[in-house]
């Protein structure tokens, strides 16, 4: 007869916990740090190592950061996130992470943030700092302002992309700054109509805000955050300064991606009733990844194919 097989308690648990802070890491997020390297890419730069590597380290302090504000924001909300249909999956809400091991993480990946900015740059400490006092500010209180609470999210796109031209000392245009910020506007507000579909009559009691928000509200200021960041990108490759950047005025040939991903994305939106989560969007969406790629590689031929070419 076998002896009877008692479980181990204590490294189920460690295990459990290990994953759920993982889970509320979110490193599936991570790839939203990708805006980092917009400055060294669009600068040209793409080929120095050193402006290469310093991007890269400057990446995982803004991925340790979120991850952080991640933890923290899932800590203030972990009563309402109860009650959602989707967030009372994630570890905190559904009592699979410890609460003292979640706030000593948060904890210590701000340290590691800190130490990690000020040692690359106090510029780019700076940024981390503010990006950090915006999310906080927006966790405990401002996002249950209207309006506000979007342009809050918003400006954690701006700042990476910023982030990125300060660690290179490189000055990014003011038209790609504000393209950016557009199109973090239509997918924050995108983001919110999603809630209120999803919610329904239950939103305001989810977030408080959202009963101050209306579809057809949303969906004219989306319609203007769309055409917003058409324009300003068409603009920027069009700038004086990117054409002495890039050497041509062929930027223009990266437009129709551009255009196509801001429709598909409204497309998402009011036909496939998406827009909850742009990451998973953009990884499980063929046509908007595809899109991506296209970009990325028109852009890069447009700004590195000159210098290889010279230098080949």
């Amino acid at each position: 007869m076998k002896p009877l097989e008692i479980g181990h308690p204590f490294s189920w648990a460690l295990r459990r916990n290990l994953r759920g802070l993982l889970v509320e890491m979110r490193p599936q997020e991570w790839v939203k740090n990708l805006l980092v390297f917009a400055g060294v890419i669009f600068s040209g730069s793409l080929l120095e190592l050193h402006d290469l590597w310093v991007s890269t380290l400057g990446f995982f302090v803004f991925c340790a950061a979120s991850s952080g504000i991640y933890i923290f924001n899932d800590l203030c909300d972990i009563k309402s996130d109860r009650a959602h249909p989707i967030k009372s999956t994630r570890p905190l809400a559904a009592g699979e992470l410890n609460l003292n091991l979640a706030r000593i993480s948060m904890v210590a990946l701000f340290a590691a943030a800190a130490a990690g900015s000020l040692a690359l740059s106090s510029r780019f400490a700076l940024v981390i700092v503010v990006y950090l006092a915006a999310c906080v500010a927006y966790s405990l209180q401002l996002k249950n302002v209207v309006i506000l609470d979007v342009i809050l999210i918003a400006s954690g796109f701006v700042l990476r992309a910023i982030s990125g031209a300060v660690l290179i000392d490189v000055t990014i245009s003011e038209w790609l700054i504000i393209c950016t910020s557009m199109v973090a506007l239509l997918v924050g507000f995108g983001k919110r109509r999603h809630e209120l579909m999803l919610l329904r009559s239950a939103a305001s009691s989810h977030r408080k805000n959202l009963s101050e928000y209306s579809v057809r509200f949303l969906d004219s200021i989306m319609a203007i955050c769309a055409g917003a960041a058409l324009i300003t990108y068409a603009l920027y490759t069009r700038a004086d300064e990117t054409v002495a950047r890039v050497g041509s005025q062929w930027m223009l040939v990266t437009i129709p991606f551009v255009v196509y991903g801001v429709f598909r994305y409204l497309f998402l939106i009011h036909q496939r009733n998406a827009g909850g989560d742009p990451v998973k969007i953009l990884f499980r969406d063929r046509p908007t990844a595809l899109n991506l790629l296209l970009w990325l590689i028109a852009a890069s031929l447009v700004v590195y194919l000159p210098h290889l070419l010279k230098h080949g």
